[in-house]
């Protein structure tokens, strides 16, 4: 019961707020005090500081996509890995826009409390997107 909830957090975690970039859903998902490490090496606390990095993420990929190919749960903790896609439309490390899509696997580790995802830590592959931005 507890795993088929969580993975239905995962699932709109991704699904809601980042494929459509929907921040109204936060409380629904997220407890307030949220934690969060990108995989850009961002950390952000709370609800705000959260919602800043999804803006910047979507001013650098619009059409920033998530797709998510195994979840793994236990007690109040879930793996989830996946595959990002998007076009790099905004500044990205220090890389102006280039107009490539993009695609590079990540994965991502969920720490529940309250029935919400209370710390999300994501590690992605950001050699291979550094290297399809730089591509000549």
């Amino acid at each position: 019961m507890i795993q088929d909830r969580n993975r239905l957090l995962i699932g709109r975690f991704y699904h809601e707020m980042w494929n459509r970039f929907d921040k109204t859903v936060f409380p629904n998902i997220l407890t307030e005090d949220i934690r969060f490490r990108g995989s850009l090496g961002q950390y952000k606390n709370g609800y705000a500081e959260f919602g800043e990095y999804v803006d910047f993420i979507q001013r650098a990929f619009p059409d920033f996509s998530n797709e998510v190919e195994e979840i793994i749960t236990e007690g109040d903790k879930a793996f989830a890995k996946l595959i990002y896609r998007g076009t790099h439309r905004g500044e990205v490390f220090g890389i102006e826009p280039t107009g490539r899509p993009i695609q590079y696997a990540g994965a991502a580790v969920f720490k529940f409390r309250d029935e919400r995802i209370a710390e999300v830590w994501v590690l992605g592959d950001i050699h291979g997107l550094i290297s399809q931005l730089q591509a000549k």
